[in-house]
């Protein structure tokens, strides 16, 4: 067993869906781009500073909850 399909059990992954590397750099990516929207684009979708930091400090293995599905 990988590391990233141990991790991906480990989110509560389906056995046969562990995180893949592209899994694991399209999850960088998205919090690197919520880091950087200004004041505006937060308010537009309806998020916080402390929402954006909350999601920042998720670790790896804490994946949205669609992927579980």
């Amino acid at each position: 067993m990988t590391l990233f399909a141990s991790l991906g059990r480990f989110a509560g992954l389906p056995s046969d869906k562990g995180l893949t590397v592209k899994d694991i750099f399209a999850l960088h990516r998205q919090r690197r781009a919520l880091a950087r929207l200004d004041d505006a684009a937060l308010k537009d979708i309806g998020l916080t500073h402390a929402d954006v930091e909350t999601e920042l400090n998720r670790p790896l293995w804490d994946v949205p909850a669609h992927w579980r599905n």
